[in-house]
Parts: C-alpha cells; sequence; structure tokens
C-alpha cells in the first residue's frame, strides 16, 4: 500500500461568544474562511471532511513534491490572511465576533503514511493510526498560533531538509508524545509579512456634494450596537421595509463594504452595495447604494446611529439621489419625495417595533 498525504488546516483564535448576533457573525466568518481555504487547495487533495474550525484533506497513496506541497502551504496562508486584511479594511458591524475576525489564526498540519478507509453514510473516509497522530497534533507545543507543521516522517518522504529556510518558512524541530508514543516533526512560524498578500480592493467613503433628499429622525427603543445589527441583516428585512417583495442575499457572508443583496420589488431584481460614510466616533453608520431603482440614476441611502444611553438611541435616515430625467424628473420628484418619505416612516415603526 503507497503512504497518503494528510493535510489539516486549522482557524484558531475565536472566544466563546454570549450574544446570539455575535454567535452568528463568528459562524459567517468561520465559513467564509473555510470556503477560502477550500478554493486554495491547488495540490488537488480530496476534502473528507469539515471539522469545526478545521478542514481534512487527503491524497490517496499519493503525496505532492516538496515543490507542490511547500507551494500548498504558502497558497493556504496567502488565501487566509489576505481575506483577514478584506474583513479588517470593510468592516461595519462593531459586534465582538467582527472585531476580532482580522486577529485569526491559521495553522497547517501535515502527515503521511499507509491510511486505512471506512464508509460513513455512503462516503468513503480515511481511518487508522496516522488518522489518529494527524489530529493529535492539533495539540502541540508550537508557542504560536500561525504555523506550518510537518512531520518528519514526510518531510524525508519529500526530502525536506529539517532546518529549510526561505523567505516565507524557517523550520526548526520539534516533538511531542501522544499515547505513550513520540511524533518528530518540523515546524514553521508563519509571519503574514512576508507572504505575497492580495491589495484589498479600495472602497471608497460615500462622500455627498450636496444636502439629503430626505432627512428622516427617531428615537429607537434599543441599543445602537443592536439597532445596527438589525439594520444590516438581510434575513430580517422584510419583517420591516416597505415596498420590497423579497430579498436575494448570500446568508454565509457577513455584510460588510462592498457586499452586494438583490431586493425583488415588483418582479425585478434591484442591485444594492452596501457603503460606508464619515461620520463621528460616537456614531455607527450602514449606507446602501444603487443604480437599478427607477426613476433615480443614483441612489443612496444612509443611516447613522447615535447612542443615547445602553437602551435608546437615535436613528437619522439621509436620502440622497439624482433623477434619470432632467424635465420629466424635475416634475415627478415631489411625488416620489412623498412616495420613499412614507415608505421609510412605515419601515422604521415596523423596524422599532421588531
Amino acid at each position: 500500500m503507497e503512504k497518503s498525504i494528510l493535510f489539516l488546516p486549522d482557524i484558531s483564535g475565536f472566544t466563546e461568544f454570549v450574544e446570539e448576533t455575535e454567535v452568528n457573525h463568528s459562524q459567517h466568518v468561520i465559513a467564509e474562511l473555510l470556503e477560502i481555504l477550500i478554493e486554495s487547495n491547488i495540490a488537488g487533495m480530496e476534502l473528507a471532511e469539515i471539522e469545526g474550525d478545521a478542514l481534512f484533506f487527503y491524497s490517496e497513496e499519493s503525496i505532492p513534491s516538496q515543490e507542490i506541497l511547500l507551494a500548498q502551504i504558502t497558497n493556504m496562508f496567502t488565501a487566509f490572511y489576505s481575506h483577514l486584511d478584506l474583513f479588517r479594511e470593510n468592516r461595519i458591524c462593531p459586534c465582538n465576533a467582527c472585531a476580532k475576525a482580522p486577529d485569526l489564526k491559521l495553522k497547517i498540519i501535515a502527515h503521511c503514511g499507509e491510511v486505512e478507509h471506512i464508509v460513513v453514510n455512503g462516503k468513503r473516509k480515511p481511518f487508522g493510526r496516522k488518522v489518529i497522530e494527524a489530529h493529535r497534533l492539533l495539540k502541540n507545543t508550537v508557542k504560536d498560533d500561525s504555523y506550518a507543521l510537518l512531520t518528519k516522517e514526510l518531510a524525508q518522504e519529500v526530502d525536506l531538509s529539517f532546518y529549510y529556510f526561505s523567505k516565507v518558512f524557517h523550520f526548526k524541530e520539534g516533538e511531542n508524545e501522544y499515547d505513550g508514543k513520540n511524533l518528530e516533526y518540523i515546524y514553521s512560524l508563519i509571519d503574514p509579512l512576508k507572504l505575497n498578500l492580495k491589495p484589498v480592493p479600495t472602497v471608497k467613503t460615500f462622500v455627498p456634494d450636496k444636502s439629503p433628499n430626505l432627512h428622516l429622525q427617531r428615537q429607537m427603543n434599543r441599543s445602537a450596537a443592536k439597532l445596527l445589527s438589525l439594520i444590516m441583516d438581510f434575513s430580517i428585512r422584510p419583517q420591516w421595509v416597505k415596498g420590497v417583495d423579497r430579498f436575494i442575499f448570500d446568508g454565509n457572508e457577513v455584510n460588510r463594504v462592498g457586499t452586494q443583496h438583490l431586493c425583488v420589488i415588483n418582479g425585478k431584481n434591484l442591485s444594492f452595495t452596501t457603503i460606508k460614510k464619515a461620520v463621528e466616533p460616537s456614531q455607527l453608520v450602514y449606507g446602501e447604494h444603487t443604480t437599478d431603482a427607477s426613476p433615480f440614476k443614483q441612489y443612496y441611502q444612509i443611516y447613522i446611529i447615535t447612542p443615547i444611553s445602553d437602551i435608546d438611541c437615535k436613528l437619522e435616515v439621509e436620502v440622497y439621489w439624482t433623477m434619470k430625467w432632467s424635465i420629466f424628473g424635475r416634475i415627478l420628484e415631489p411625488l416620489v419625495k412623498r412616495k420613499v418619505r412614507g415608505n421609510i416612516l412605515e419601515s422604521l415603526e415596523l423596524l422599532d417595533a421588531i
């Protein structure tokens, strides 16, 4: 029987969350990152299992070359930390989970050996002593949370020096005892600054060049952070936004600057993008922009939340637009303004009642 590679990327850094929103957002963040890691599997390994915050890959009776193995590890770390930069730059939500997301770490454990298989629910999965050893190695004495760890057995199989050194890697030796047996390995701490991280797409802050076409405000009976989480949550939108048939969005993604969703109005899909606008440091802000909403050429709706107490806040809604047709638009605009105002006022009533 030929040896197989066992490859486990594991995300660490989240503590327990109490608030329901933080639990939901932590799950969304982890789901996004796991998808990023799966997409960065350039070595063609099989995904055996998603194990909470970790993935279990393997290649049956196949071990990639040293070059491919190191490229695979580098690619995963680069994709992971590039996505964390995206979280950091485009975050809107102030919850603990979203605030801590950029501090997450990745470790990768890689082992090899002869692997047996079992069938569970019709799916064939790796099984046996080598699989257990690989999972045991997730708990080790490496004093960091961002590292690549390869067993010496795997390093010897790919002819990798125990002291291999490059821009990204600086391997050292280590060992730990598991079930009365010593497992020897080499490991390298991974510094994100030494990776060629992808640049974060520039997202411009909305800077209005005029006063809002509409400005409404209302005191809301909930904390500023809770109100923002309700406004940002597309799954709750149908309960309070008037005039929209339904919302289409990615339920596994945390809403942040650049996030897109569709509003279905009278059977027509309107694409909205999350934006940001500069406000006072004590205020929270959330905004959306579309060019699809007739009769508007541009339409911006901004929610600005000012804390009053732990259980109250002031919500201001600023709406900016330009009309598509210069002459006809000016004639139509007073009617459109009354309609938009009425929908927003009714929506705020429903939002406050949730």
